[in-house]
């Protein structure tokens, strides 16, 4: 695919949009379009370096918001804070797992999403037990299996909304990609 102002701005606009959602507030727990855009960008860019700009790039900015309404007390999550890296590095090995999705196979793409949702669930929840984050009780989780269940558990509404959102926002994301190269640039070639 040749790249263009087009696609460049098509890429820009689409980590702007996904930003933006990330910090609505009332959205579900979890409910973000983050992970689909890792699976997606690792998957569709040709240049793996480049794939991983479209995720790091829509987190960053949505941080940037989450700080700056931070700052103004008009949002109680920070955006940045300390372990923040994990989330980052997290996102990276996402945009690995969307390297072996194949963008033309509905199997593969639902078979990426839900393993890029499993795997952020488990690794992220463990960083947070291993890092000495916090319970519910304001107490770090003990360093036992019972500590790592409760992590665990208290990370289940985040799974639920996060598996929703990956699997809508991949259907959309590689939906309207298939339909675009099917209809546009199709038809722009032939032109």
């Amino acid at each position: 695919m040749k790249i263009d102002k087009s696609i460049v701005g098509s890429f820009v606009l689409l980590i702007l949009m996904a930003s933006l959602y990330r910090i609505i507030p009332g959205r579900p727990l979890g409910f973000a379009p983050q992970i689909a855009m890792a699976l997606f960008s690792g998957s569709i860019i040709a240049n793996k370096k480049v794939s991983f700009l479209m995720p790091l790039a829509s987190m960053l900015v949505s941080d940037i918001f989450y700080e700056i309404l931070y700052q103004f007390k008009l949002s109680s999550i920070q955006g940045f804070y300390d372990g923040q890296w994990s989330n980052y590095l997290l996102f990276v090995a996402i945009t690995v797992i969307g390297f072996g999705i194949n963008k033309n196979r509905w199997i593969h793409i639902l078979t990426g999403s839900v393993f890029g949702v499993l795997f952020f669930f488990f690794a992220s929840n463990f960083m947070v037990w291993i890092g000495g984050g916090l319970a519910l009780n304001n107490q770090p989780y003990p360093k036992t299996i019972d500590g790592l269940d409760s992590c665990l558990i208290a990370g289940l509404p985040f799974l639920k909304g996060s598996l929703y959102a990956t699997l809508i926002f991949s259907g959309i994301f590689f939906g309207g990609y298939y339909l675009m190269n099917k209809y546009i640039l199709t038809k722009q070639a032939a032109a």
